[in-house]
């Protein structure tokens, strides 16, 4: 599994292209991100939750990669980052064409979330 890229408002991923936010498990598999979970306490997706950071985490998960948009908006809530640091699982928040780039050549057993506007 590689992302290949990613324009404002989308990402290709093993050639296919999702015009909406991302999560790519550890099984490689590419779900749509479930930002809800955090716009209905933020009011807006460009603060990752705890509940959102629980949907993210994913048993044997030692590396959670995100993309923080195109412009690198999004950013983790205390309670997010505290839920991460008690699983023992590191974040690397940059902006989503770095995040990329990250993600691709970490071997780590990891997740990403990937934001794909500002």
């Amino acid at each position: 599994m590689k992302i290949d890229s990613t324009i404002f408002g989308a990402i290709t991923i093993d050639g296919r292209t999702y015009e909406h936010d991302v999560v790519v498990r550890l099984s490689g598999e590419v779900v749509k991100r479930k930002k809800r979970l955090s716009k209905k306490l933020y009011g807006t997706s460009h603060v990752l939750s705890k509940n959102e950071a629980k949907f993210l985490f994913e048993k044997g998960c030692d590396q959670v990669v995100i993309g923080s948009g195109q412009m690198g908006n999004v950013h983790l809530s205390p309670e997010a980052e505290a839920y991460f640091e008690r699983k023992g699982c590191d974040v690397l928040l940059e902006p989503t064409p770095e995040a990329i780039r990250i993600f691709n050549r970490s071997r780590a057993k990891r997740v990403g979330l990937f934001h794909v506007t500002c």
